[in-house]
Order: structure tokens, then C-alpha cells, then sequence
């Protein structure tokens, strides 16, 4: 009786390979990351890692969407799951004040390293990069929407308008974290941009 063969199941973990992946870009960006530094990274030979992720721009891409996916995730939960949008936006900013350089490879954003390194040379993954960038901002509108239903914004005031001054402040921060050696300074100013947001409540 013929038996038909089973697909071999791959001889590596490609969750730890991207998670290792991203950290690698993360640190040394797209352009300067070489094949050899890969292999080291992901633990896989070349020709393993062309046959699972295809491309170096591949793997690239699938790095910012890993990484950009859990800053998504991690946004949206806090939106949805605070009774205060605007307390939990709040919040959001506070946290980062609070990044320090052992913490991640890396405390500025991934998504703005990669946008200010490939410009124009890689307009595939530039879109990438914009993409996610549109998606926060979405999170964000639509957490300062819920707030205004909630009666903890004025009446007219612009989600549209306060998301786009917030990206600013939460990539702002993130790349200040960079630069930053005075962890108390970092978290003032955390806590100035966060106290913004809570003024924007309605006068009692």
C-alpha cells in the first residue's frame, strides 16, 4: 500500500527566528544588517532562512509587522479596556516615559528608524512602515472619539486633530528615550505631554 508522504515539518522555530529577526533590524536597521548577520541572529544557514522568509526584504517586512502588530495590540487593549479612554491614553504616554535602554534593543521606534533610513531607496517597505503609522493613528482617533461620546472631551473637539498632536508625542518620546540619560527628566517629560491630554477635559 503507498503511503503518501507527510511535508516535513521545518527544523526551526520561525516565531524565535522573526522574534530574533526584529531585534536584529531593530538595532542596525535594514540597510546595514548583512546575510551573515542573519545567520548568526536567527541561528539558520542561508539557504534555510531564503526558503522560509524568501527575501531579505521579506523578512524584513514580516519584522515590522511583528513589531508593529504588538504596539498595536498592546494600544488598542488599553483603549478597550479602561472605562476612561482618556485616562488610558493618558496612561499610555506615562508608560513611556518609563522606557530605558536595557529594557529593548532599542528605545526609539522601530517604525521611525526604518522611515527616516529607507526614504525613497524602498518604496515597498516604506509603504509598510506608513501603513502602521496609519494604523496607530487610527487606534488613537478612535480612543479620543470614545472619549468625546463619554462626555470627556468637549463636544467639539477634533479626534481626528488630538491623534495626530498624540502620534506625535508617543513617537516623540520614543525617540527622545533614545538620547535621554536622566531616567527623572524622561519621566517629567512623560508626565508634561500626559497631563495635556488630561486638560483637554471640560471645565466642571
Amino acid at each position: 500500500m503507498y503511503l503518501a508522504k507527510m511535508p516535513r515539518e521545518p527544523s526551526y522555530d520561525r516565531d524565535a527566528a522573526l522574534d530574533a529577526a526584529m531585534t536584529l533590524f531593530w538595532v542596525k536597521g535594514y540597510t546595514a544588517t548583512s546575510l551573515k548577520d542573519l545567520e548568526l541572529a536567527l541561528k539558520m544557514r542561508p539557504g534555510s532562512i531564503y526558503a522560509a522568509f524568501q527575501s531579505k526584504e521579506a523578512l524584513f517586512r514580516a519584522a515590522l509587522d511583528l513589531y508593529a502588530g504588538r504596539m498595536e495590540a498592546e494600544l488598542a487593549a488599553i483603549i478597550a479596556e479602561s472605562p476612561s479612554a482618556l485616562t488610558a491614553l493618558r496612561g499610555y504616554l506615562l508608560s513611556l516615559g518609563g522606557l530605558e535602554p536595557c529594557d529593548k534593543p532599542s528605545t526609539a521606534c522601530m517604525l521611525v528608524k526604518s522611515l527616516l533610513e529607507i526614504q525613497t531607496d524602498h518604496p515597498d517597505l516604506r509603504g509598510v512602515v506608513l501603513s502602521h503609522l496609519q494604523t496607530v493613528l487610527r487606534l488613537l482617533e478612535d480612543g479620543f472619539a470614545k472619549a468625546r461620546a463619554a462626555g470627556e472631551l468637549p463636544a467639539d473637539a477634533d479626534p481626528a486633530r488630538l491623534a495626530h498632536r498624540m502620534q506625535t508625542y508617543v513617537f516623540g518620546l520614543k525617540i527622545q528615550a533614545q538620547r535621554e540619560t536622566d531616567p527623572v527628566a524622561m519621566q517629567r517629560l512623560a508626565r508634561d505631554l500626559a497631563d495635556e491630554i488630561s486638560d483637554l477635559r471640560p471645565a466642571a
